[in-house]
């Protein structure tokens, strides 16, 4: 599930539920269509709500990171679980995104 929340030149989405790739998808559209429309400076990925993440998270991590270089953004991944953190990490999106 995703749920959007504008603040200023902020997109912050907030992830919940299973990442994997039957969610995936659904996600992506979602936030690409929000970021297509308002061209925001910063996107907070907020993964506080999220139970479980395959591959599919590392992707759409990426892939938000390659739209928001197009409208000159960057990407936050905020909230993430020890083990996804130690993920993402080992798959460099920490050379890609800002980790909090």
């Amino acid at each position: 599930m995703v749920q959007l929340e504008q603040k200023e030149e902020k997109l912050q989405v907030l992830l919940s539920g299973d990442i994997d790739h039957h969610t995936a998808r659904e996600m992506r559209e979602v936030i690409d269509k929000r970021i297509e429309e308002i061209h925001p400076k910063r996107l907070i990925l907020d993964f506080k709500g999220v139970t479980f993440m395959d591959s599919s998270g590392i992707g759409l991590v990426m892939g938000r990171y390659k739209q928001m270089q197009y409208y000159n953004g960057e990407v936050q991944v905020v909230n993430t679980s020890s083990h996804i953190k130690r993920v993402m990490i080992l798959a460099g999106l920490d050379k890609l995104a800002v980790f909090e």
